[in-house]
């Protein structure tokens, strides 16, 4: 998989709103009314990223999830990682 410029990753995040790209990945976080909530939805983003054999590096502390997204094998973001951001944003906006 092709690792994406900056200007190219820079125009696909317009469509992702809350995401940013910070040289490393593309990422974004979010807040929950509790750690229930955050759970739930990594278990639902786990299946997706297992799917789509393309695993997130995340962390959760109580209510707070963030995730960053990189394709280690292409040393940055490519494709794959805004077919998963995306497939997040859907999980996180279906509730």
């Amino acid at each position: 998989m092709k690792k994406l410029s900056e200007q190219e990753i820079n125009s696909k995040l317009e469509s992702l709103e809350g995401w940013s790209y910070s040289g490393s990945g593309i990422q974004t976080s979010f807040e929950f009314a509790n750690f229930k909530e955050a759970f739930t939805l990594m278990t639902r983003i786990a299946f997706e990223a297992e799917a789509l054999n393309h695993h997130p590096n995340w962390s959760n502390v109580y209510n707070q999830l963030e995730i960053t997204l990189s394709t280690h094998d292409a040393g940055g973001v490519t494709e794959k990682d805004f077919k998963l951001a995306q497939a997040i944003e859907e999980i996180v906006n279906a509730d």
